[in-house]
């Protein structure tokens, strides 16, 4: 989009929530709706409104009602040109987004800037009045968007976005956007994403998204965090590849040190030391605890004694260590016992 187009979409909001406005006979009818949608000055409550005006609140919310009512139905009569040239822009700019938006980010678009309150009041305003619009209201669930109309209203759009929450919950993990179109069959993945972005309960981190309660995706915590470097990875790292990692990553508020990294590390059950400093994710099957128990355990496993490489390869399936380390341990603790050349067996098994 160039620079043209987006100054001309700023220009033709402001003229028209102006226009509108002065289609209002009455100035407390005026007043009424310039400060419930926040169009000049920040939006007010009912009550608000009324202790200004002398009025109840519920006479406020009456008359507020009566007036839109009455614009709407001039705007779906196309008497209301400025009405009917937004409401164009704004589709195609939603068309473009996946038939749905954030009011935010749908602003955004539509200014080709980072918008202000007053802006997207204006929007909200005009998409509010337009017979092809629909506005998705906020609440604890759902953020504030608008949508076209002819794809849905309010009520299917939520019903739409269960579905992918119940989606993503069945699958209990999380999903790429393509994943989620193919288990609900919807027309674009797009619309999907688009829908998606609309939930509070949901959220995305990279390619996938998920339950905004679950770490994988929305990790607040510097031990999330760290859940999530070590799950992408695949492998152990050191802990100053995980505090790299951090600082590199999409995530909020990545400032974090060495020295704090670690002692997450320490804390955290589902990470588990494997070498000097380097670390694990305890579901990966590595062993806990120092380079002798790694080698009791390769032979409380075997049964019977075994050649020193043969102790060092199955040490280092579970440890990242040198082989060296693993030799001195041998050597020199008492809980193992020389039986033969270059093989070694547990004391106790060997007093048995």
């Amino acid at each position: 989009m160039s620079e043209a187009p987006k100054k001309e979409q700023i220009i033709d909001i402001k003229a028209s929530v102006k226009a509108i406005i002065e289609s209002i006979d009455q100035e407390r009818e005026r007043e009424i709706i310039k400060r419930r949608f926040g169009l000049y000055e920040r939006k007010e409550t009912l009550e608000q409104i009324g202790e200004l005006l002398g009025i109840t609140r519920e006479r406020v919310r009456q008359l507020e009602k009566a007036i839109l009512i009455r614009i709407k139905m001039v705007a779906e009569r196309g008497e209301l040109p400025d009405i009917t040239s937004c409401e164009k822009v704004i589709i195609r700019t939603l068309s473009d987004m996946g038939r749905v938006a954030k009011l935010h980010e749908l602003t955004d678009k539509l200014l080709g800037k980072k918008s202000n309150s007053r802006e997207r009041a204006h929007i909200a305003f005009i998409a509010e009045l337009s017979p092809n619009l629909t506005v998705i209201n906020e609440t604890d669930n759902y953020e504030n968007g608008v949508a076209i109309a002819e794809y849905g209203d309010e009520k299917k759009i939520k019903k739409q976005i269960e579905e992918i929450i119940k989606t993503i919950k069945t699958n209990k993990k999380p999903l790429t956007i393509e994943e989620l179109h193919e288990k609900l069959n919807y027309e674009h993945p797009n619309h999907v994403q688009a829908l998606a972005q609309i939930s509070k309960h949901l959220a995305h981190l990279k390619d996938v998204w998920g339950l905004a309660k679950w770490p994988t995706v929305n990790p607040k915590n510097i031990r999330d965090k760290i859940f999530v470097i070590l799950s992408e990875s695949g492998k152990p790292l050191h802990f100053s590849e995980i505090a790299e990692a951090i600082r590199e990553s999409d995530f909020n508020r990545k400032d974090v040190t060495k020295q704090a990294i670690h002692n997450e590390l320490i804390k955290d059950k589902r990470f588990i030391l494997i070498g000097r400093g380097i670390y694990a994710l305890d579901s990966w099957g590595y062993s806990k605890g120092t380079v002798t128990d790694a080698i009791k355990e390769v032979l409380e496993k075997a049964g019977e004694p075994l050649h020193r490489e043969e102790i060092v390869r199955r040490v280092l399936e579970s440890r990242q260590v040198k082989e060296t380390t693993i030799l001195l341990n041998l050597q020199s603790k008492p809980q193992f016992k020389r039986v033969a050349k270059a093989t070694y067996a547990l004391v106790d098994d060997v007093k048995k």
